[in-house]
């Protein structure tokens, strides 16, 4: 029973940090210190991604699912859970690089704006 609730934690919390990967930028804004956390995870995703590896959470959640005595799953997190909702064909080599080349062309608009509108930034006289 634990390892179960513990399994599903770690699926929440992949998902979490799969979305701030994406648009944590957006926080970055409002919360200028999340620039500390938010680009070393974008990178991460980004590497994820592109290097066609397996982030260490889908084996955390993969082995407590075993141990909970249901089945692990084969693939990665988008592929098992978030894929076949999106993407019902499966994902490609190919569009597992675009996925990686919109999350950073996101995040640069997103860093972008804010380089050229910092916040306490007096307004130009006209």
């Amino acid at each position: 029973m634990w390892y179960r609730a513990a399994a599903d934690l770690v699926l929440v919390v992949h998902l979490a940090y799969i979305l701030f990967v994406v648009f944590g930028g957006f926080a970055v804004a409002r919360w200028r210190w999340l620039v500390w956390l938010h680009l070393p995870a974008a990178a991460w995703g980004f590497a994820i991604e592109i290097g066609d590896l397996r982030c260490p959470l889908t084996y955390l959640e993969n082995l407590l699912r075993v141990r909970a005595g249901q089945t692990g799953y084969t693939g990665g997190f988008l592929e098992h859970y978030l894929l076949w909702v999106i993407y019902p064909i499966g994902l490609t080599r190919w569009f597992q690089l675009f996925l990686g080349t919109a999350v950073v062309l996101i995040n640069i608009a997103v860093y972008t704006w804010i380089w050229r509108h910092p916040r306490g930034r007096p307004a130009q006289a006209q």
